[in-house]
């Protein structure tokens, strides 16, 4: 347990201390995007989720030295050496997203923006390279508890298949409900302490290692991610954030826990499909600094939803998101799923 603390604290220190260095870097070399849902739409460094890599590449690389100097290299650390590299990777393609910066404003779903990303189809093949490390070490175990239906049992095709899936789908799936400052990180700390906890109760070391070694890095970038922003987190962020989720279940064996978590992905994911993705996450703003739903009675977004129960603020739809996350955290608790 000592070790993990350690391991946390330095993924927290190397975020925090690291981020305003790298929001001035990135803003001279001209890594920004707007931030949409202000008045004045101010230019701010974006790809923050390189800082939170940073840290959690800290955390987890602390957390193997120190077992691997106390005690020799062990075995049962290979899946953890598997996680760091899937973050490699997807820290890589992530800061390809954000570098797709145009140097004048051009149309996107949210609005006029400078910076528009890889076109939506290929994004999933991007982050499938990310799947490589944990189907190499054949990680997990085949058998899944699913919520509702029990232990399945899905033999070669958990490898191959389910765990590529899981990369992809959660990788993307984070990257559509995103666009008000805090949100993904917010969101993101409570899920991810959500699962952190449950993986240490159930003695599911690595998988809690994975978990909280990110909370760490998170808590270290709200300082700067929270309203009003001093950077945004970029899609360098999201793709991170959803393959923690997922290389953290797989090298935990706790599927169930995952899926429950990102239940409010699976509804965006749903409703995003309605229209073909081409819906926005974001509002209108008002004179007075609140937001209106942008399509009426319309819901194509959880952000929709939040916004057509009665005017608010940015902070306060983040606010309100952060809480809906923790209410379906609570669900891996309850011995009903």
């Amino acid at each position: 347990m000592e070790i993990l603390i350690v391991s946390v604290l330095a993924s927290f220190v190397i975020t925090f201390f690291v981020t305003p260095y790298f929001i001035r870097f990135l803003q001279a070399v001209g890594i920004v995007g707007l931030d949409l849902q202000k008045r004045d739409k101010p230019e701010l460094a974006t790809s923050g989720g390189i800082c939170v890599a940073f840290g959690v590449l800290t955390g987890l690389l602390t957390y193997i030295g120190i077992q691997t100097f106390i005690w020799g290299a062990q075995e049962w650390l290979i899946p953890l050496l598997a996680v760091t590299s899937s973050v490699l990777i997807v820290m890589f393609v992530g800061l390809l997203d954000d570098l797709n910066v145009k140097l004048k404003r051009v149309k996107t779903k949210e609005g006029h923006n400078i910076r528009v990303g890889f076109p939506q189809w290929i994004k999933p093949l991007l982050t499938l390279p990310a799947a490589i490390p944990l189907m190499a070490i054949s990680a997990g175990v085949s058998s899944m508890a699913i919520p509702f239906v029990g232990p399945v049992h899905f033999g070669i095709l958990y490898p191959l298949l389910l765990i590529p899936l899981g990369i992809v789908g959660a990788s993307n799936m984070v990257n559509l409900l995103a666009g008000f400052n805090g949100l993904e990180t917010g969101m993101g700390l409570v899920y991810l302490l959500g699962l952190g906890i449950s993986a240490l109760q159930n003695y599911r070391i690595s998988g809690a290692v994975t978990f909280l070694v990110t909370c760490g890095a998170l808590i270290g970038f709200l300082k700067y991610n929270w309203y009003p922003a001093k950077i945004l987190p970029g899609d360098s962020l999201t793709y991170l954030l959803g393959s923690i989720v997922a290389s953290g279940v797989v090298v935990g064996n706790m599927e169930r826990n995952g899926i429950i978590v990102m239940l409010p992905f699976i509804i965006e994911f749903f409703l995003k499909l309605r229209v073909r993705f081409n819906a926005s996450c974001l509002g209108k703003l008002r004179e007075d600094g609140k937001l209106d739903p942008p399509y009426g009675r319309k819901i194509y977004s959880l952000t929709h939803a939040v916004m057509n129960l009665r005017p608010l603020t940015e902070k306060q739809v983040t606010l309100t998101l952060i809480l809906v996350q923790a209410l379906f955290v609570v669900l891996v608790f309850l011995p009903i799923f």
